[in-house]
């Protein structure tokens, strides 16, 4: 199975056009070393646009007593770059990814800002190969659960409190070192978060605050108390 074929099966979608999907697929560092070749931020931004709309469409159908402002958290909570790197993570969508020599080298198919920019392309480019309708489709299969958790349990995907919380019962703080790396207007956060002086997880993202969580929410995993995917 073709890596297109392999991926649309994953996304639940065949795309008529696979230059389309190898488009979305290619990150900006492939195409400053390819002369000529083109890369997804254009789609992205298409993605970005149909990602929020099929989002807020859902929530608005289905949750009539959510007023605005909590609308616009949920919204928040579902379609930040974690939750769409950690969407990416489980269709693989990085051994997929069109990346430069460089990044490839310094991990860049599993970096969370690529692989979040990299679905919401994907998401363009379903919606330009089909429709609405069917880039509306993977998205719900993708991303509906995820918005009915944070619909019925508002504050859920704060994982840093949620750790915090937990380990408070034992008398323990969570502790988190970030370093930084990048250009500025590229820059990449990695956190380690110490438990009792014990490193037991990281996190990666574009800001501080967001390598934070996604460290939070790895060790929330180990300890059994939050359940992942997509």
């Amino acid at each position: 199975m073709s890596p297109p074929e392999e991926l649309g099966e994953a996304l639940g979608y065949r795309f008529v056009d696979p230059e389309l999907l190898q488009l979305a697929l290619t990150h900006s560092s492939f195409a400053a070393e390819a002369i000529g070749e083109p890369d997804n931020e254009r789609l992205e931004f298409l993605g970005d646009a149909v990602l929020g709309l099929a989002i807020t469409t859902k929530l608005y159908a289905e949750y009539p007593e959510l007023a605005e402002g909590m609308l616009a958290k949920v919204r928040a909570a579902v379609v930040n770059e974690q939750s769409l790197a950690r969407v990416a993570r489980h269709l693989n969508l990085g051994e997929h990814l069109r990346i430069g020599r460089g990044e490839d080298s310094s991990g860049g198919r599993d970096k969370a800002s690529i692989l979040s920019d990299t679905l919401e392309a994907v998401l363009g480019a379903v919606y330009l190969d089909g429709s609405y309708h069917e880039a509306e489709r993977v998205v719900l299969s993708l991303f509906g659960e995820m918005a009915d958790r944070q619909a019925t349990n508002p504050g859920r995907e704060d994982y840093k409190t949620r750790l915090q919380e937990l380990l408070a019962q034992s008398g323990v703080r969570p502790r988190y070192e970030s370093s930084a790396s990048g250009p500025d207007h590229e820059r990449s956060y990695a956190v380690q978060l110490y438990i009792a002086e014990e490193a037991v997880a990281t996190g990666q993202g574009s800001s501080k605050k967001a390598a934070e969580q996604e460290a939070a929410r790895s060790a929330l995993e180990q300890l059994g108390n939050e359940k992942t995917g997509a």
